[in-house]
C-alpha cells in the first residue's frame, strides 16, 4: 500500500499545468504583449534619440508667425481722373464699372486698356446704378472697386526678417491720419530695405488708394501691419530683442549718436503736430532727435522716416 501511495504522489508532482497557489502567474506570462513598437519610440533605440532631439528642436523653435491679421474695407475710386491714376499706379482694384453710353473721351480709354491689361472685371453699368454706388458723387461714369487691404500681424514682420537671417527694420507710425504719409513711409521701408509698417487700428491712417498711390507700387512688396493696441505691439518687439527708437524733437540722443539702428529695430514716428503719444513715448527705449540746421520745428512722418530709414541703410551696409 505503501507502494502505491508513493507511485500516486510522483504522477500528482509530475503532472502538468499550473500548481494550487500560483494564481494564473505562468499562463499570463506567456499571453501576448502587442506588436512590437516601431523603433523611434523604442528607450534607447537610435531612432529614438533622433526622434527626441528634432522634437527639442522643434519646441525651442521661433513660432511661426500669426498669418492673416486685420482687413481693412472695400474702397470705391470715382472719377476718371483718379480711376486713370490708381489703375497706372498698380492700385490693387478688382473691378471697373462703366456707365453705359458713356462719351467715350481719351482718359476712358486709357481706362478700359490698362484694366483689360490687368485682366479686372468690366462691368457696364446704368447712372442711377453708379449714382447708388457713390451717394451720388460724380464719377464721371467711371467707378474703381478696391478690395479690403489684407494687412499683416506686427509679428509677421520681425519673424519673416529673423527667417531669413536678417535684423528687422520696421517703422510704426504713432497718430500718422494722412494716407499720403503712410504710403511716403511705405515707399521709404522698401527703398531702404526695411521689413514693413505697424499702424494703429484706430486713429491712424490706413493702406486706402491714396496710400497706395503714393507708395509707387512699393505697397504690393512691402508689408503694412495693423496693431489693436500699439503700446502693446512695441513691448512685443521688446520682448523679441529688437530696440525701440522713437523719434522726437527733444529726443536725448542725437541721430548721428545713435548706436542701434545696426541691430533689430523699429522706429518710431509721430504725427507732425503733436509727435509722439505719451504711453508710446514711455515705451521707447530711446527716443532720438535728427538735427536740422535749418531751423525748421519739425518733419513730416515721411520725411523724417526716410531720414533714419537712409542712416540706417548706411549702417547696415
Amino acid at each position: 500500500m505503501a507502494g502505491n501511495s508513493q507511485r500516486r504522489n510522483r504522477r500528482t508532482s509530475n503532472k502538468k499545468g499550473a500548481q494550487v497557489g500560483s494564481g494564473g502567474k505562468r499562463r499570463r506570462a506567456l499571453e501576448g504583449k502587442g506588436p512590437t513598437p516601431p523603433a523611434s519610440a523604442r528607450k534607447g533605440h537610435v531612432k529614438n534619440r533622433a526622434a527626441n532631439a528634432k522634437a527639442k528642436q522643434a519646441a525651442n523653435r521661433r513660432p511661426a508667425p500669426r498669418r492673416g491679421g486685420a482687413k481693412g474695407t472695400a474702397e470705391l475710386v470715382v472719377g476718371r481722373n483718379p480711376v486713370v491714376e490708381a489703375l497706372r499706379e498698380g492700385v490693387p482694384a478688382t473691378t471697373l464699372y462703366v456707365q453705359q453710353f458713356i462719351d467715350n473721351d481719351e482718359r476712358v480709354r486709357e481706362a478700359l486698356q490698362l484694366a483689360t491689361e490687368r485682366g479686372l472685371n468690366l462691368l457696364e453699368a446704368p447712372r442711377p446704378e453708379l449714382d447708388r454706388m457713390t451717394n451720388g458723387l460724380n464719377h464721371q461714369g467711371l467707378v474703381a472697386q478696391i478690395p479690403p487691404y489684407e494687412y499683416a500681424h506686427p509679428e509677421d514682420l520681425a519673424a519673416a526678417a529673423f527667417d531669413d537671417g536678417e535684423d528687422p527694420l520696421i517703422v510704426a507710425l504713432d497718430g500718422v491720419t494722412d494716407p499720403r504719409n503712410l504710403g511716403a513711409v511705405v515707399r521709404s521701408v522698401s527703398a531702404f530695405g526695411g521689413h514693413g509698417v505697424v499702424v494703429p487700428e484706430r486713429r491712424a491712417a490706413g493702406m486706402t488708394a491714396g496710400a497706395w498711390k503714393t507708395s509707387a507700387g512699393t505697397a504690393a512688396r512691402t508689408p503694412v501691419a495693423r496693431a489693436t493696441n500699439l503700446t502693446r505691439a512695441l513691448e512685443s518687439y521688446q520682448k523679441a530683442g529688437l530696440t525701440v527708437v522713437g523719434l522726437a524733437a527733444d529726443g536725448e540722443v542725437e541721430l548721428q549718436d545713435l548706436q542701434v539702428l545696426d541691430g533689430p529695430v523699429v522706429i518710431v514716428v509721430g504725427s507732425e503736430g503733436k509727435g509722439l503719444s505719451r504711453l508710446v513715448g514711455e515705451t521707447c527705449d530711446v527716443r532720438v532727435r535728427i538735427p536740422m540746421p535749418g531751423g525748421a520745428e519739425s518733419l513730416n512722418a515721411g520725411v523724417a522716416a526716410g531720414v533714419v530709414l537712409w542712416e540706417a541703410a548706411r549702417r547696415r551696409g
